[in-house]
């Protein structure tokens, strides 16, 4: 166990949660809170940079200010993108404490690792910092989320033994992409005799909004949701700790508690069918964004990546005509356009994107 304070094998992330306009909906969290609380999960994560500062302030109020402190298992970040030397990490971290309302994270992760975020971890002596952190008693227990490839990860456990378990991309669709990797990456973690924690389970919504062949196909052949199909492929693995959902509503909430509560494993014949459902996603080339909205704060012109990419995928998946799509990229997204090609936002995108052709192509044909 990852930490004896873990319930069960299910977290919330916040990373997308429901807002009116500008502002996190707290009325709604403390509901969607509540009820996770009250079904037997306690494991909450968060980060600096998710809602522009919005999320850490949102466990202080729907979690730390409402739950006993020694009731919840809270997880934040180090951030490579918001320090730039060893002495900027501890004042931050410091300042997550507060905007949390917590004198300790159970989990303090290192954010976004890759190859050159690592070597920047590296020169700014991060990896002894957050362990005097931990022998202090401000961090019980330290991780990495990670987007590369195997080799990489490999390099890192094998150089960090400090880093206790590892946060990877692990869903059906990435299984075996020769991009994510997930099941190399998952198999070091296991080499190395770590823990993997699961993100993107539902791959930022993508899995829970198939293109109608496949989502017609699953239908037919499972009783399952999308987003329990999916959940359950990623939590089946014996060395998955934790899944984390990045729920934005009551639904979401109920649904995925709902199954998650008493889980069960899929069966072979459940594996089988996640293999064919990976064939016929993968006619269909969408865009893989999951919307964590990173190149958004990399773009000089502040350009909404994401929703734009969301639109389109939409068309891509055969839910509307090109006619209506390019409509609504002109109405509400015409910005698009003003993209300057500076490839800030492909810096800071985990699924390496190439986001300016793709920024290129849409401005041309709207």
């Amino acid at each position: 166990m990852l930490c004896e304070k873990v319930k069960k094998n299910f977290g919330f992330g916040f990373m997308r949660l429901p807002m009116i306009e500008n502002d996190v909906d707290y009325e709604q969290v403390n509901r969607m809170v509540d009820v996770f609380m009250e079904a037997g999960f306690n494991y909450f994560d968060t980060a600096r940079v998710y809602l522009d500062g919005k999320s850490e302030n949102a466990i202080r109020e729907c979690v730390a200010k409402r739950y006993p402190r020694d009731s919840f298992v809270l997880a934040d970040k180090l951030s490579p993108w918001i320090y730039n030397s060893e002495e900027e990490i501890r004042p931050l971290f410091e300042s997550q404490l507060k905007s949390c309302g917590v004198d300790y994270f159970d989990v303090y992760i290192f954010h976004c690792m890759n190859r050159n975020l690592y070597e920047k971890n590296l020169r700014c002596n991060s990896f002894e910092v957050v362990n005097q952190l931990k022998k202090e008693g401000k961090v019980k227990h330290i991780a990495m989320s990670f987007h590369d490839t195997a080799d990489v990860l490999d390099r890192i456990l094998t150089e960090q033994p400090l880093i206790e378990f590892v946060q990877i991309q692990f869903n059906y669709l990435d299984y075996d992409d020769a991009g994510i990797q997930s099941k190399a990456c998952y198999d070091v973690c296991i080499k190395h005799g770590k823990k993997v924690i699961v993100m993107e389970p539902v791959k930022g919504g993508n899995l829970v909004n198939l293109p109608k062949e496949a989502k017609e196909f699953l239908t037919e052949k499972s009783n399952n949701s999308e987003a329990e199909f999916a959940i359950r492929f990623a939590a089946s693995f014996p060395g998955v700790e934790m899944v984390l959902s990045g729920m934005g509503n009551m639904d979401m909430i109920s649904e995925n508690i709902a199954f998650m509560k008493g889980f069960v494993p899929f069966s072979e014949e459940e594996h089988q069918l996640s293999w064919d459902l990976r064939k016929l996603i993968r006619t269909v080339r969408q865009i893989p964004c999951t919307g964590c909205r990173y190149c958004v704060d990399g773009c000089p012109k502040k350009i909404l990546i994401p929703d734009i990419f969301y639109v389109y995928n939409k068309h891509l998946a055969a839910e509307s005509v090109w006619e209506d799509t390019k409509e609504i990229l002109q109405k509400e997204y015409n910005n698009v356009k003003d993209c300057i090609g500076c490839g800030a936002c492909e810096g800071h995108c985990p699924q390496n994107i190439n986001i300016k052709e793709t920024m290129k192509l849409l401005g041309e044909s709207i």
